[in-house]
């Protein structure tokens, strides 16, 4: 498919998650034999297609944009996808990239797609909060790493997602689910390469879950070891890394040189070191073999290698190499080599540091909606 026809799609992709012509495209189709009706998929950005999602005991709560609610029984449903925001909490964006994406997969009417919404009212962060409404960190790491609630310290941002999980896999509501995508771009590429790692409950919901990981500034290494700054992690080459769509595999490994100017570098969540929050209760024989086990797919801009997009130039980050495209094709190298991991990784096409190009992309379709 060329680049005009994919143009195409993704507008009337936009069109579609915006609201415009919803009732012409999302119509249900006519019921057979006096069945009743699918319901349609609701796909706008306001309070219609918004849901609390039930935290802890205390009343608390957080938000989700869904497609179909999360309480009503739905044989309809077949696969989910949470899709989980970058540092912007913006997650009224996210969803409309994630339903744009379900049209152009032919995916809207049996996948329930859902975009929580990790906001903020702590420093700087200043979302108009409901009332119980959680009160996720603001900046920093704490968020995107499974960190305490800012207003309700038993809480982890993990947690949100594990009862999201839990609820999507119950039989009672969903009993045709068979398949759960867990995915994120840029900081919550970041969310989901921890979560993925960290969580507590993905063997036992009795749905296979699989993972995507797109454009994240920074992994939480598994030992002290980092890319040495030669071959495609020179910063010479990952700089023009753009000009190929193949994935690069040019890494070495060995002891980082600015351990003594940057001695954080391996905490986490850039390392396993001092992990807080819901990683704090895992092992590193835990951690490893769900990296290494989990399935997870890895999808790295082609030009993806300036420096935009809320990109972390902090020296922990830098420890893991020059850029996005670099620091990922070293950790995914590293991880299926020397850890064993059967992680999949895509470089995908004419792509920088934009969510909608990305989740868009004709090869990656199949990743985040497979099929049942």
């Amino acid at each position: 498919m060329g680049w005009t026809d994919r143009l195409k799609l993704r507008t009337a992709a936009a069109l579609v998650a915006g609201g415009l012509g919803v009732s012409l495209l999302l119509a249900p189709a006519a019921s057979a034999a006096g069945r009743p009706a699918a319901a349609a998929p609701c796909v706008k950005t306001d309070a219609a297609c918004a849901e609390w999602v039930p935290l802890g005991k205390e009343g608390a709560r957080s938000m989700v944009y869904r497609t179909f609610p999360l309480t009503r029984p739905n044989p309809q449903i077949r696969r989910a996808v949470i899709m989980v925001h970058g540092t912007l909490r913006n997650a009224d964006h996210y969803f409309t990239t994630a339903t744009g994406a379900a049209f152009l997969a032919g995916a809207l009417n049996d996948t329930l797609v859902i975009a929580p919404a990790f906001h903020s009212a702590q420093g700087a962060c200043k979302d108009a909060l409901q009332p119980n409404e959680v009160s996720w960190s603001c900046g920093g790491d704490s968020w995107r790493s499974g960190g305490v609630s800012a207003s309700h310290p038993t809480l982890t941002s993990f947690d949100f997602v594990d009862e999201m999980l839990r609820k999507l896999a119950d039989k009672r509501v969903f009993p045709n689910m068979a398949r759960i995508v867990v995915a994120g771009h840029s900081a919550g590429g970041q969310f989901v390469s921890r979560y993925e790692m960290a969580n507590r409950v993905h063997e036992g919901l009795g749905v296979p879950v699989t993972y995507v990981v797109a454009n994240p500034s920074s992994y939480a290494w598994p030992d002290p070891s980092r890319p040495l700054p030669v071959g495609d992690a020179a910063p010479s080459a990952a700089a023009t890394a753009w000009d190929s769509e193949t994935l690069h595999a040019a890494f070495s490994y060995g002891a980082f040189a600015g351990a003594a100017s940057t001695p954080d570098y391996d905490r986490w969540p850039y390392g396993w070191e001092h992990r807080t929050g819901y990683a704090a209760a895992l092992s590193d024989d835990q951690l490893r073999a769900n990296l290494a086990g989990r399935p997870t797919t890895y999808l790295f801009g082609q030009v993806d290698t300036l420096p935009l997009g809320g990109f972390d130039g902090s020296p922990s980050a830098m420890a893991q190499g020059p850029t996005r495209r670099a620091r990922g094709e070293a950790f995914i190298k590293y991880l299926n080599e020397r850890l064993g991991g059967k992680a999949r990784a895509l470089i995908v096409p004419e792509c920088g540091h934009n969510d909608r190009c990305v989740f868009t992309t004709d090869t990656v379709l199949p990743v985040l909606f497979p099929a049942p």
